[in-house]
């Protein structure tokens, strides 16, 4: 008998799980895909850390976060700096002093953007935004949401932005400096060697069963444990009840190129709305790779179906009511811990994931 039973060796997961056994406790993690690691699985190919699940880029301000990991793999100092592509125009991102002065050839000074942007807004009229097109010119004005917003946002949701809620952007971040850095976080980085080597870390001297599905034999698996740790969709876990929670899915097409340097960043979003894809990853940057040939991904947002892997919820207000209708049935369960992105229907950073993780080891 273990004490623990871990459905999912995920970032939750795995660090629920090593925690536990620095407790002197049994642990078995269950994994229903063929590796570990859940979506920060990575594939080494001609020397380069492919990340098969879409670039995964760590950040955070929790400093025992940070060191907690550092303890495990060493991080690189990569900073993440995407570009954007709006018909073969490029521009950085977030949206700061180095967007700007491109968008306006005549505006230099952060005064002189913050007026242009002021004026946008005020030409739009806009008081009470009632859908995401007007929320989004109301903050930053109609040039930047024309070019950098809309088409993006609308293959992300697969609907157009006048059908959009607003509160799906309740702020847009702003720069007045020349920072290409996408996150505020004070720490920030990639593992030297690819997420592999940090979950394997995690998990060393862990019994972990691949292509094992906890819930195609439900019943033999409890057995086997004092507590269960769920990471999987919550919806699934009772059976789809009380309905589908929904999900936006998303297709990855990777391609192996005879060259050394593709589009020089790892990020590039292409913004236009007849650009199928949302972005193109190019994985050896996230390691600085000198090797003679890349790999780079392009990423398809796509309708989700039952099955596949879900990666965004669908925040909307039927959504989130569904949710909670679960979320009261997992707290009657009797020795089961729900974790994670999907047993909790929300979008995790990395770093919320594993401090959830280690709150809830430390509750144990």
């Amino acid at each position: 008998m273990y004490d623990y039973l871990i459905v999912g060796s995920c970032l939750f997961g795995a660090v629920f799980a090593h925690e536990m056994k620095k407790k002197g406790k049994s642990c078995l993690v269950l994994e229903r895909r063929g590796h570990a690691g859940g979506n920060v699985y990575c594939e080494e190919k001609d020397g380069i850390n492919v990340h098969k699940y879409g670039a995964h880029i760590f950040h955070t301000s929790y400093k025992d976060v940070w060191e907690y990991v550092n303890g495990f793999v060493e991080f690189n100092n990569y900073v993440n700096s995407p570009v954007a592509n709006f018909r073969g125009e490029l521009y950085n991102l977030p949206f700061n002093m180095n967007t700007f002065t491109k968008l306006w050839p005549e505006v230099r000074t952060p005064a002189e953007a913050a007026a242009r942007i002021e004026e946008e807004r005020q030409l739009a009229g806009i008081s009470e935004p009632q859908k995401l097109e007007e929320q989004a010119v109301s903050l930053i004005g109609r040039t930047v949401y024309e070019k950098l917003i809309k088409g993006y946002t609308e293959k992300q949701w697969g609907r157009a932005c006048t059908e959009l809620p607003a509160f799906i952007i309740k702020r847009l971040p702003v720069r007045y400096t020349f920072d290409n850095n996408y996150f505020n976080d004070r720490y920030q980085g990639i593992p030297v060697g690819g997420y592999n080597k940090l979950i394997d870390a995690l998990l060393e001297g862990i019994e972990v069963r691949l292509n094992t599905d906890y819930l195609q034999d439900r019943e033999n698996f409890d057995k086997l444990a004092q507590k269960i740790v769920y990471t999987g969709p919550i919806d699934e876990y009772f059976d789809y009840q009380l309905g589908r929670l929904e999900y936006r899915g998303l297709k990855f097409e990777t391609e192996r190129l005879e060259e050394e340097n593709h589009q020089g960043v790892v990020v590039m979003n292409f913004t236009a709305r007849e650009v199928p894809y949302t972005r193109i990853i190019e994985h050896k940057h996230f390691e600085f790779g000198k090797q003679p040939v890349t790999y780079v991904t392009r990423e398809y947002p796509a309708d989700w179906q039952p099955g596949e892997e879900a990666y965004y919820p669908v925040n909307n207000d039927k959504n989130q009511a569904l949710y909670q209708q679960y979320a009261d049935l997992a707290a009657k369960e009797n020795n089961v811990i729900f974790g994670g992105r999907l047993a909790e229907y929300k979008y995790y950073d990395m770093d919320d994931v594993i401090k959830s993780a280690l709150e809830q080891a430390a509750k144990e």
